[in-house]
């Protein structure tokens, strides 16, 4: 596999990285058996950056990756997050006051049983709170040995000069795929100004463009993608042609369709990672040899003939009011 550097500070990750959320909650049931033999093999094949958050399965998520890499962690490079909070009653917000970063973070350490994280990202940004003050804690993290390096995900350019003009970001993590290529809008172009690396979750569309979701009733009840705009009505279909221009250049490549959308994430640039997720060894092993696929000039135009800006039907989420623009 392999490697990247995100930023300019030191950090090096694989090529393609791991997203861990699904093992936890959100995509159907769970084994935590397989998702833990799954980290195992991430790394067995050179797959070092592991993506996980407090909030993915209210801080679960953070203690089944940690006792996967218990004996392992000289060979981990581990993200995670802060500033999504799921409150009793079932409600969110966003945090990133000073005194929130700072328990957060210990609170982290402790599910991870860890003495320090490798990235640190704000989850989301807190817009009653000025983004001097959270990455100003955030830097605090560091100078105590708690932190290696910072990130931000969903940041609007402008949040993100001001993020780094405070202490040097190394990473600004956004959703980006064939189907969303928002941050072409802008937030790309900042981070190669600033020289800050790239992190695409979600590079598969939340599994639509591996072609293996026909219809909404593919989904589980408990799958909240049943509940994201994309994939309900009209927009289902609408989505699903689009995917049939990538199964067509698959089936010529004798590749599937999922490895062409992750090739052309990586095709993006050296400083663009992305983190797919998934629960299970043979899907991750199918991914994984996406980092060995090259797109000719040819099957670059046809995919973006194919998949334009703007071309997926229906929003992101049903609520962007947490999305920085």
């Amino acid at each position: 596999m392999d490697r990247r550097r995100l930023g300019t500070q030191g950090l090096e990750v694989s090529a393609l990285g791991l997203g861990c959320m699904g093992m936890s909650e959100f995509y159907g049931t769970t084994d935590e058996g397989e998702a833990i033999a799954t980290i195992h093999r991430a790394l067995e094949l050179g797959i070092d950056f592991l993506d996980t958050a407090d909030m993915y399965g209210r801080g679960g998520n953070e203690k089944l990756v940690g006792k996967a890499i218990r004996d392992r962690r000289d060979g981990v490079v581990l993200a995670t997050k802060f500033g999504n909070v799921r409150n009793d009653d079932g409600s969110r917000e966003v945090r990133g006051d000073a005194e929130y970063v700072r328990q957060a973070c210990e609170a982290s350490l402790q599910r991870l049983g860890l003495e320090h994280v490798d990235l640190y990202y704000q989850h989301r940004v807190d817009r009653r709170v000025p983004i001097e003050e959270t990455v100003g804690a955030m830097a605090e993290l560091v100078e105590a040995g708690k932190v290696r390096y910072l990130g931000l995900s969903e940041a609007a350019p402008e949040t993100v000069r001001r993020a780094h003009a405070v202490h040097p970001i190394s990473a600004l993590q956004s959703e980006y795929s064939l189907w969303t290529r928002d941050p072409e809008d802008g937030p790309l172009a900042t981070s190669r100004e600033l020289g800050i690396g790239f992190v695409a979750y979600s590079p598969l569309g939340r599994g639509f463009l591996t072609g293996q979701i026909r219809s909404p009733e593919d989904l589980g009840e408990d799958d909240f993608r049943g509940r994201l705009p994309r994939f309900q009505g009209e927009n289902f279909q609408r989505n699903l042609d689009l995917v049939a221009r990538v199964e067509e250049i698959a089936e010529e490549k004798d590749r599937t369709p999922g490895q062409v959308a992750l090739a052309w994430v990586l095709s993006r640039g050296e400083d663009v990672v992305p983190i797919p997720g998934t629960k299970r060894r043979r899907y991750l092993e199918e991914n994984a040899e996406s980092a060995d696929i090259e797109l000719s000039e040819e099957e670059l135009d046809r995919l973006e003939q194919a998949f334009p800006h703007g071309a997926a039907a229906g929003e992101r989420y049903p609520d962007m009011s947490t999305i920085d623009r």
